[in-house]
């Protein structure tokens, strides 16, 4: 990895990880960076970081030489949030440079003695406080509690614009000879808007209340790059991507896109025959749909498209007097991540006894989702052909009714 010069006496550092899950749940299969900065004043502060995985801090540290900085010169290491795969690897860095100011809040502070047993001397800061680097480098403190951890903030350069705000507005993806938004093409700024939306959606979409109070934070500031904590630097239209995380938490409650999801898994075929009419009934009126089958189908993508999506459709069996228990998994963390209001049809077979219907509404209590339901169509066995024009048409009616929320709310 290289370290490359953000805008004046500013570098960022960063390292990509493979062939993991994110959070031990989350499939990364383009990979994601971690981003960490270097502000250089008359002192030098380091934002944000990397994890202690293996030889990772090291790839840190070997960006300090690119820059030719020398880790004894590093005054302050300013932690705007604690989760590890951004403070890990403080535990090697106090190896070779042991007397450094951690900077952070007071929640973090907490934490990062429960974490590595901190020794190291602590600034606490809050909403409103700064950091006189010298030269012109006064860094400007906001706290952005619950995005997604409760000690977060967000790091302001006052002299160069400069926003660090560490996990807002980042993005899955591995980064690596193009970390910048102006060196890059159209086709690979929508390959990182769609790792920012599934990124959202699976690691800050609970927490969209919060996410939302951020963003009126950050737009009260007269910032000109954004500099997140994992994927590109927003350097030319930083704007963008602001207006992408308002959309993304605007989405939790809805309406989202004119887009509906269907979402089925089958036993032995009869619920699968109901897909291929829904399809057909929602593309009838022209509406884009997302098919995800469970369990094949992470439900990390799954939950990418129903954030994105103003309507889903469920198919799926009855199960030992309950739904078909792969749904209920899906569902369950759509219900976690607060995927509100859609509109929303289920259709699927059952044998001896029904049932989802019990379960479906249960989960949908429980999480307080409020999707509006068409009704069912339940099927004993296989579906006859009545059934299946029944299931067309109840997609199609779902369609217009997406089309109508959509267009009331003046949503793309």
């Amino acid at each position: 990895m290289q370290a490359t010069q953000v805008t004046d006496n500013t570098w960022r550092l960063s390292a990509n990880i493979h062939d993991i899950l994110f959070e031990g749940m989350w499939p990364i299969p383009h990979g994601f960076s971690m981003n960490s900065y270097i502000v250089k004043g008359e002192k030098t502060a380091i934002i944000d970081g990397v994890c202690d995985w293996d030889g990772t801090p090291e790839v840190l540290f070997d960006q300090f030489d690119q820059m030719g900085v020398k880790a004894d010169e590093i005054d302050y290491v300013i932690i705007n949030h604690m989760e590890p795969d951004h403070s890990g690897w403080i535990k090697a860095f106090r190896e070779i440079r042991p007397n450094f100011t951690i900077v952070t809040t007071a929640k973090a502070k907490v934490l990062l003695e429960a974490f590595y047993d901190n020794t190291n001397e602590v600034m606490v800061v809050k909403s409103g406080d700064t950091l006189d680097l010298g030269n012109g480098h006064v860094l400007a403190f906001a706290e952005i509690p619950n995005v997604h951890w409760p000690e977060t903030m967000a790091t302001f350069d006052t002299k160069t614009g400069t926003l660090f705000p560490c996990d807002a507005f980042g993005s899955f993806g591995a980064i690596n000879e193009s970390p910048y938004d102006d060196q890059l093409t159209q086709e690979q700024i929508d390959f990182y808007e769609y790792e920012a939306t599934r990124y959202y959606a699976n690691i800050v979409g609970a927490y969209s209340g919060p996410a939302k109070r951020a963003v009126v934070k950050t737009e009260t500031l007269p910032f000109k790059i954004i500099a997140p904590g994992h994927g590109i630097v927003w350097r030319q239209n930083p704007q963008k991507i602001i207006e992408d995380y308002k959309r993304y938490a605007f989405y939790s409650k809805g309406p989202a896109k004119e887009e509906i999801t269907v979402i089925w898994g089958s036993m032995y075929g009869n619920t699968q025959r109901g897909v291929d009419p829904v399809v057909e009934g929602i593309r009838s009126e022209g509406v884009k749909v997302n098919v995800h089958q469970v369990p094949d189908t992470h439900y990390s993508y799954i939950l990418r498209d129903v954030w994105n999506s103003s309507g889903v459709v469920l198919g799926m069996p009855t199960y030992e007097y309950k739904m078909f228990s792969p749904m209920a998994v899906v569902l369950d963390e759509l219900g976690r991540k607060k995927a509100l209001n859609r509109q929303a049809f289920r259709f699927g077979s059952y044998g001896w006894s029904g049932g989802a219907q019990k379960e479906l509404d249960e989960i949908m209590l429980r999480y307080k989702m409020e999707w509006d339901f068409l009704d069912p169509v339940e099927f004993l066995g296989a579906p006859s052909q009545e059934d299946l024009d029944l299931i067309y048409q109840r997609g199609k009616k779902l369609a217009v009714q997406v089309k109508e929320w959509v267009a009331a709310d003046g949503c793309t």
